[in-house]
């Protein structure tokens, strides 16, 4: 069974204003449940968890939850919430009664959209984070590498709470040995805390465009050594990840940046940490994908 952690759909059209930067026009097109069941049923992906795709308004939420109601393949639905607002439970109450709110798993805002490298120590976001663990939900850290320190306390502060960082928190792959050193010690520092978990996606749209699954391995490594395979997973990351390569590009980039590890603990990368940390129900007849290689 494969487990894709991470993905996104998006109409243009609905408020994704940042699909209007330049270099996105690759991607800068509705990207719908039909799309995702092709590229699921040709790359061997047999479940997915819908991420928040940055529109960062509440009416998506109801959207993406009847795209999991009615797509068996989405297991479950990461929607946005304003961390900070002082809204947490009033949305997740109005989350779960709509259609497929039952596959409610957890709850992203947008923190890398934050100037302030330590938003994450306020006060009031705090609260939030801890109404998402009360609501006893998962918390997805979209950050950039110099907020790290920040997620790091905020996971010592609020340890009833499960965090996902996405994406191994972005670091500067195209930047080679000098976003590796700048990356690692507060990646291991987010790492020590048991409540963290990582996830394999979006690392090749931080690379080169000429990237290789070489650019990968060493931060790829790293997340291994310092997470462990029961705490990481992957994601593709799609659509996004069409800027850099396609869908069964990126599942064999990451199959091959992966150090020697048993099939077991490809199998958890693969699947087992995603369903655990998301609490998703698997497929009941898993696809015939074959192991993880």
């Amino acid at each position: 069974m494969i487990i894709d952690a991470h993905h996104h759909l998006w109409q243009p059209d609905r408020g994704y204003h940042w699909l209007d930067e330049p270099g996105l026009a690759a991607i800068r097109r509705p990207f719908t449940p039909a799309d995702l069941t092709a590229e699921l049923a040709s790359t061997g992906v047999d479940g997915t968890v819908l991420v928040e795709g940055g529109r960062c308004h509440l009416d998506e939420a109801a959207e993406f939850l009847g795209h999991a109601a009615d797509t068996p393949a989405i297991l479950g639905v990461v929607a946005w919430v304003d961390v900070a607002g002082g809204e947490v439970p009033a949305t997740v109450r109005r989350y779960r009664s709509l259609p497929g709110g039952e596959l409610l798993v957890g709850l992203r805002s947008q923190v890398q959209g934050e100037a302030d490298p330590d938003y994450l120590d306020r006060p009031d976001v705090r609260r939030g984070l801890a109404e998402v663990a009360d609501a006893g939900l998962v918390f997805d850290l979209v950050v950039r590498v110099d907020q790290l320190p920040a997620a790091a306390r905020a996971a010592r502060a609020v340890p009833h709470l499960s965090f996902v960082l996405d994406h191994l928190g972005k670091p500067r792959i195209d930047e080679g040995a000098a976003g590796l050193a700048g990356w690692r010690d507060p990646l291991a520092a987010l790492a020590a805390s048991g409540n963290v978990a990582g996830k394999l996606s979006g690392l090749v749209t931080e690379a080169a465009p000429d990237w290789s699954p070489a650019d990968l391995s060493p931060y790829v490594e790293v997340a291994v050594a310092e997470f462990g395979p029961d705490r990481l997973m992957f994601g593709s990351d799609w659509p996004v990840c069409l800027l850099r390569s396609d869908y069964p590009g990126v599942r064999r980039a990451l199959a091959a940046a992966l150090p020697h590890l048993s099939p077991r603990d490809r199998r958890e990368i693969f699947a087992g940490t995603a369903v655990r940390t998301y609490h998703l129900t698997p497929p009941a007849e898993p696809g015939a994908s074959g192991p993880a290689t």
